[in-house]
């Protein structure tokens, strides 16, 4: 893997004004350190400027910054561990992870881990830039 869950969560975090953090419960604009995750009992909540994602949610969007056409997955549609390809062949560009599980997307339509690949942690994870098209994830049992 090229990039890091905490590189990622770094880049979330840099788009968030000094001024929205002012005031707000540190955990709501902190990424884990590397190798923790957040617990399932204390889940984030969207950072200020960053896009909302239900809890329980992955959501993905074609474009970077949080835009253009999403896509949300919740548990109870998905079969955890199993590849799932997007939506019609679509891609996205950056995500939101919200189920509570860690989630891997891939750069290949059919999960190899030949293309690129990320592990993200399921407590709250922004990404506004994915570093590669995602076009297939799985989610993890843990």
């Amino acid at each position: 893997m090229r990039t890091t869950v905490l590189a990622a969560t770094l880049a979330a975090t840099a788009l968030v004004p000094a001024t929205a953090l002012a005031g707000t419960a540190p955990e709501a604009h902190h990424g884990p350190a590397a190798g923790q995750e957040h617990s399932r009992s204390a889940p984030r909540t969207a950072p200020a400027g960053l896009a909302p994602c239900g809890s329980g949610q992955l959501c993905l969007w074609a474009e970077p910054g949080f835009t253009g056409a999403v896509q949300t997955h919740e548990l109870s549609t998905v079969d955890i561990e199993s590849c799932v390809p997007l939506a019609s062949g679509g891609t996205a560009q950056a995500l939101v992870n919200r189920t509570g599980r860690p989630v891997t997307t891939f750069q290949s339509a059919e999960c190899a881990e030949t293309g690129e690949f990320e592990t993200y942690p399921g407590g709250g994870t922004w990404v506004p830039r994915s570093p590669y098209t995602v076009r297939a994830f799985k989610i993890w049992e843990s």
